[in-house]
C-alpha cells in the first residue's frame, strides 16, 4: 500500500475526475478558514449523536498521527469542537478534521493554522453525554468514509479515496498530472475546441 502523504500532492479536482461525483462531499463541507493548505490522510472515522460532541472529544486521544478525523453528526445546532479541542489534536499529530457539522473558535483555529472543513460555526457547544461510535463507517458530506480510506481536501473540496484503491488512485493521479505538466495550452485548447465544435455539431448547432 502506497503512503498516505502521497496524496498531499494530488489535487482534489484530478481524484474527482478518476473517481467519480459520489467520492466528492457536498459543497456544504468546505474549509473554514483561507488559504488552507492541502490536507491529505487516512480517515479516523467518528460518528455523534446531533447535539453531542463526547466521541469527537474522545477521538483526538485515540487517532494516530497524521490522520484526518471524519465526523458524522447530521447537526448545525451545536459546535462539536473548539479552539482547545483543535489545539490538542494538532500537538497530538492529527493531520486535520472534516466534520458534517460546525466548530467555533474559529480565530484561534486559523492563528494555530489547524486545517478544518465543516459546515460552519457557531458559539454553542454541544454537549457531552451520548455514546457515538469510533471506527466505524460514517457519512460524512453524502460520501460514505471507511475507517483507512484517505481523505484528501482543500479550498477545491473535499474527496475520498476508497482505501482498497489508494496505490491504483495514486498511480492514476501521477500519470494524469505529468501528463497535464507537459501539455501547452496551446496545444489543450486545440484538442478542446475541437471537441466543444464536435459537440456542437452533433446537437445540431450551427452558430
Amino acid at each position: 500500500m502506497s503512503d498516505s502523504s502521497a496524496y498531499r500532492e494530488v489535487p482534489p479536482t484530478t481524484l474527482a475526475d478518476l473517481l467519480g461525483r459520489e467520492q466528492v462531499m457536498d459543497i456544504g463541507v468546505r474549509p473554514l478558514w483561507t488559504p488552507v493548505p492541502r490536507l491529505a490522510g487516512p480517515a479516523y472515522t467518528v460518528q455523534c449523536p446531533p447535539g453531542d460532541n463526547l466521541m469527537l472529544h474522545a477521538a483526538i486521544y485515540r487517532a494516530e498521527p497524521g490522520s484526518v478525523i471524519v465526523v458524522e453528526s447530521g447537526d448545525v445546532d451545536y459546535a462539536l469542537a473548539g479552539g482547545n479541542v483543535c489545539a490538542v489534536a494538532q500537538r497530538r499529530g492529527v493531520a486535520g478534521f472534516v466534520v458534517d457539522g460546525l466548530v467555533r473558535d474559529l480565530g484561534e483555529v486559523r492563528e494555530a493554522g489547524f486545517p478544518v472543513f465543516g459546515r460552519g460555526v457557531i458559539p454553542i457547544p454541544g454537549t457531552k453525554q451520548a455514546l457515538g461510535a469510533l471506527g466505524g463507517p460514517v457519512r460524512c458530506g453524502g460520501v460514505l468514509v471507511q475507517p483507512g480510506d484517505i481523505v484528501v481536501a482543500d479550498e477545491e473540496g473535499v474527496v475520498v479515496v476508497p482505501a482498497a484503491r489508494q496505490a491504483e488512485v495514486l498511480d492514476a493521479a501521477r500519470a494524469r498530472l505529468a501528463k497535464e505538466a507537459a501539455e501547452t495550452l496551446d496545444a489543450w485548447e486545440e484538442q478542446h475546441r475541437a471537441r466543444i465544435e464536435k459537440a456542437l455539431s452533433e446537437q445540431g448547432f450551427a452558430g
